[in-house]
């Protein structure tokens, strides 16, 4: 009897703590609820001045109205900011968070120029498990740091050493063009991707990957595939929670291209650090009668192996493995956009190409040598063109920020949490700054054309503190890649504006390709 008794009471006392478990797990989870919407309420009553497109309902907001694919998705917020650019900015509710769309000059500035509102918006968290908390995802005094650590690698100088790099890879790229000459039109945009992940791979680890001779490879799989699934996670909110996500095909999916990634980044990271500790040795060993060490090409990742913060601490593997993940993400879709683009506007604008023609005859004659730094200096126009393919078609065409206070805009307030979005590509079509919005003219970027824009009505890099390291290096390769095509080839194109299909997710793309026809030059 006493032991069915213990047994009873031992079950009863488990039931009870079990209860309680249950009523602080509810009480706890009420509780959130009601913060967030006491918050939900504040913020709907604060903004409720701002222009918006249309009532938004409780809770749900604008989000019924929104298209959920991500081309029709894009094509709706341009056409929004077109609708109502008489508007200083334009507030959306995505179910219970606030939107503002920013695609006004002095409005965008107040945000970049800010050394407070650099937290980027939520939705990058979904980059975190391939970037960590590298330079693209931080923020915060990890951020400033890293930041500040990273710069010196990003010196006019050390770009110089990677010009090798890309006049290597541009002469693969146009000899694999070679056969297309004279014939019919082809979609250019996966021989420049591959081109570009080359580049990015070499000067960004130091490893000869052959995209461009094997686009099949694993790793390369593993990067298209990685970008493709985040972007589909982002816009698929069931997908949002991590043990959730590891159910479906996708989230497993997921896991096995990041093993792939950074099992691939860290083995490289591993041996170029012995490698660099067994060169330092041997230049300690070296005698009389030995003869120099060769020095080898240095990569991004040699740098930050060598890399110290203000108190001369060293940056960790794991540390550089998240930066240099990040290169290898933003370094290859976004000059890769960049160099299509203008390959599309000047095969459809051919008095634009035969300038830069003249431009490339100017400096290079007939020769195919490799294009040298003084070289990148002269090519002036060209440089108008990469700028201007950028107005047109920025390789980001939107990015958001989270506002971590309260901010006024254009006599607005607007609450902390609101994703601040920058519409780069409404953005550069304002009239007031772009004439002709629509029509690619280079000529707008000579220096006696610049005079008294509003320096923030260009941001194809975006601007202020959070502005991109990496620019002088993209327009580094996008000059030099494309004065090796243009040297070589004369470009076509008759696709409308109207058959690209742009897409705007993380980077602004022809869901149809780029279709061009190539011709012989020198012939």
């Amino acid at each position: 009897m006493m032991v069915q008794w213990l047994v009873s009471s031992g079950h009863t006392v488990l039931l009870w703590g079990a209860a309680n478990a249950v009523f602080l797990a509810g009480a706890t989870l009420l509780l959130s609820c009601l913060q967030m919407l006491a918050s939900y309420a504040r913020k709907w009553h604060q903004m409720r001045a701002i222009p918006t497109i249309a009532r938004a309902f409780p809770l749900v907001g604008h989000a019924l109205m929104m298209k959920p694919d991500g081309k029709e998705f894009f094509q709706q917020i341009i056409q929004y900011s077109e609708e109502y650019r008489h508007m200083p900015l334009l507030k959306l509710w995505i179910g219970p968070v606030p939107m503002v769309a920013l695609y006004n000059a002095e409005n965008v500035e107040v945000i970049l120029t800010s050394s407070k509102q650099i937290d980027k918006s939520s939705m990058y968290k979904f980059l975190e498990p391939w970037l960590g908390q590298g330079l693209l995802t931080s923020t915060g005094n990890k951020w400033r740091t890293r930041r500040k650590m990273l710069t010196p690698t990003f010196h006019f100088t050390i770009l110089e050493d990677f010009l090798a790099v890309m006049n290597e890879q541009g002469n693969i790229l146009v000899n694999k063009l070679e056969k297309h000459v004279n014939q019919e039109a082809f979609n250019c945009f996966f021989y420049i991707t591959l081109c570009a992940l080359d580049i990015i791979c070499e000067t960004a680890m130091g490893k000869n990957i052959g995209a461009q001779n094997n686009g099949d490879s694993d790793y390369v799989r593993a990067v298209y595939r990685m970008s493709d699934l985040t972007l589909r996670r982002i816009k698929m909110p069931w997908l949002w929670f991590d043990f959730w996500y590891l159910m479906f095909k996708e989230g497993r999916e997921h896991k096995r291209s990041l093993k792939i990634l950074h099992t691939f980044t860290k083995n490289v990271i591993s041996e170029r650090a012995r490698q660099m500790k067994t060169d330092e040795e041997c230049r300690d060993d070296y005698d009389r009668d030995s003869s120099p060490i060769k020095n080898k090409r240095k990569a991004f990742l040699d740098l930050l192996l060598n890399a110290t913060d203000d108190e001369g601490k060293k940056l960790s593997h794991e540390d550089i493995r998240e930066e240099v993940d990040t290169f290898m993400f933003e370094g290859h879709d976004t000059t890769a956009a960049a160099i299509n683009w203008s390959l599309y506007l000047l095969g459809s604008y051919p008095e634009a190409q035969k300038k830069v023609n003249i431009e490339l005859d100017e400096v290079f004659g007939r020769s195919d040598r490799p294009v040298t730094l003084e070289d990148l200096k002269k090519l002036k126009y060209l440089e108008c063109v990469i700028k201007e393919s950028l107005r047109l078609f920025p390789s980001v065409p939107l990015f958001a920020r989270t506002l971590t206070e309260d901010c006024e805009v254009a006599g607005y307030k607007i609450s902390k949490g609101t994703e601040a979005v920058i519409v780069p590509y409404a953005l550069h079509r304002d009239p007031k700054y772009f004439p002709d919005p629509e029509e690619f003219q280079p000529e707008r970027f000579f220096s006696e054309n610049m005079q008294g824009r509003h320096p923030y009505a260009y941001v194809p890099f975006s601007a202020g503190p959070r502005n991109c390291i990496g620019q002088k290096f993209a327009i580094f390769e996008e000059k030099t890649i494309l004065s090796c095509i243009l040297r070589r080839f004369w470009v076509e194109c008759n696709q409308k504006r109207e058959e690209l299909g742009l897409t705007g997710e993380l980077i602004l793309r022809p869901d149809n390709g780029i279709w061009i026809k190539l011709k012989r030059r020198n012939s």
